[in-house]
């Protein structure tokens, strides 16, 4: 089986749970012996594990064009594009389509971010798509998330086989409802077009039925799960440095991820003790505001901000903490509490989040419930019969969650199309 993959991240160069989540499906798919995955994402940086996958850059990809071959890509462009500003835009396009397809390497640019030209990048990967295509044959074609879905439409209109798309968000979650309608846009098309489509949660999977359109029959729940914890990070040690009690929050400070329910329900903890500090580890949009909230509740001493973490310092944050916090708005899954979990965190996680669908030994609660929140940190930090539950008893819970087992019922997904195409 041979499975064409489409990504935009992959460790250990990530700045979210999409490249986590991609990494752990495929290193879970791989382990049947008769799988075999090549997986596409627009710039590697060389470090990557190819143990398990075959990883192909789309900035190394190159790109060779004849001149009839504007009139396919012009075609494609409109595709994505709102129409009046393709026809504003298409002579500059045009430019830039001759400059770009000129150059000694014949291969496109590609930043290997979330550029602000974001959606040029995702129109020309979807046109590198189609060279790999072209290059190579596979059995199926699998998208992880909307930046890709172009890519995946591209692949297969050439190799006329199944196409997957993966749904790890949506914009109704990143935007809290103010959806980007170029975005939605590629997501429905995507769906529309797709022979079949996994979410990473029944949370997930209700918000693509409902708000896309989509038909029950054709989407499916696959929910994440955790890498086993490797003998480095199980070395890690850190000092503590404080007797205080710590409580962290890690992630994309985002409107997505409620860090201001976490920054009330800080200071209402610290109303009642004060032997606690709150950590907030990540970076984003809404970290400069958070940093001013924190001042105006007067609690700036006991809370503190680390910027971004990734690889093992997230696993050293993680050791330093006494209660990992996720207060999601709106969390397709969420992987970062079972990565606590597995460090023998005690955890507080939304209703709000896909992943509240599969845990039972962590702590749930409303993410607009500051009261809730702020009662069930207060409580794990001071009852130490209650941490020691939470942290043993999760562990074992996420210790059984495995890629494996995800990656089995994708293939199941798999063979059943390939059915439906005549091609097993």
């Amino acid at each position: 089986m041979k499975a064409l993959m489409f990504g935009w991240e992959f460790p250990p160069h990530i700045l979210g749970g999409l490249g986590t989540a991609s990494y752990g499906l495929t290193k879970g798919m791989a382990m049947q012996p008769d799988m075999d995955i090549t997986f596409v994402i627009p710039k590697p940086w060389g470090d990557e594990d190819q143990s398990f996958a075959r990883i192909i850059g789309a900035c190394n990809t190159p790109v060779v064009w004849k001149d009839h071959n504007w009139d396919y890509v012009s075609q494609r462009l409109s595709m994505y594009m709102d129409p009046q500003e393709y026809y504003n835009m298409r002579d500059h396009i045009y430019a830039d389509f001759n400059y770009l397809y000129t150059n000694d390497l014949g291969c496109i640019e590609f930043s290997g971010r979330y550029p602000d030209n974001l959606l040029e990048e995702i129109n020309n990967y979807s046109i590198v798509a189609g060279v790999i295509a072209r290059t190579h044959n596979y059995d199926v074609i699998h998208s992880h998330d909307w930046l890709t879905y172009p890519a995946g439409i591209h692949a297969k209109n050439i190799l006329n086989k199944p196409l997957v798309i993966h749904v790890h968000a949506t914009d109704f979650d990143r935007s809290r409802g103010n959806v980007n309608p170029q975005v939605y846009q590629i997501e429905k098309n995507g769906m529309d077009l797709a022979d079949h489509i996994i979410c990473v949660s029944d949370l997930t999977r209700k918000t693509v039925i409902e708000k896309y359109h989509q038909n029950p029959s054709k989407v499916s729940t696959v929910h994440n799960a955790v890498e086993p914890l490797s003998p480095e990070i199980l070395a890690i040690n850190p000092e503590r440095g404080t007797k205080d009690k710590i409580v962290t929050f890690l992630g994309r400070i985002t409107m997505q991820k409620g860090p201001e329910y976490f920054v009330e329900a800080a200071a209402k903890v610290l109303e009642k003790t004060k032997n606690v500090r709150f950590v907030m580890a990540g970076s984003g949009d809404m970290m400069e505001k958070m940093i001013y909230m924190a001042s105006e509740k007067g609690i700036s001493d006991r809370f503190h901000f680390t910027g971004f973490l990734k690889g093992k310092q997230v696993y050293e944050m993680f050791k330093r903490s006494d209660v990992y916090v996720m207060p999601s708005v709106s969390e397709p899954f969420g992987i970062s509490p079972l990565e606590a979990m597995q460090c023998s965190i005690p955890t507080i996680i939304s209703k709000q989040s896909g992943c509240a669908e599969i845990l039972n030994k962590a702590v749930k609660i409303d993410y607009w419930d500051v009261e809730g929140m702020a009662d069930a940190i207060y409580s794990i930090c001071s009852y130490d019969a209650m941490a020691e539950f939470l942290s043993r008893e999760g562990k074992e819970e996420v210790d059984n969650i495995k890629w494996e087992y995800a990656g089995q019922k994708v293939r199941n997904i798999y063979d059943e199309l390939l059915k439906q195409y005549n091609l097993l």
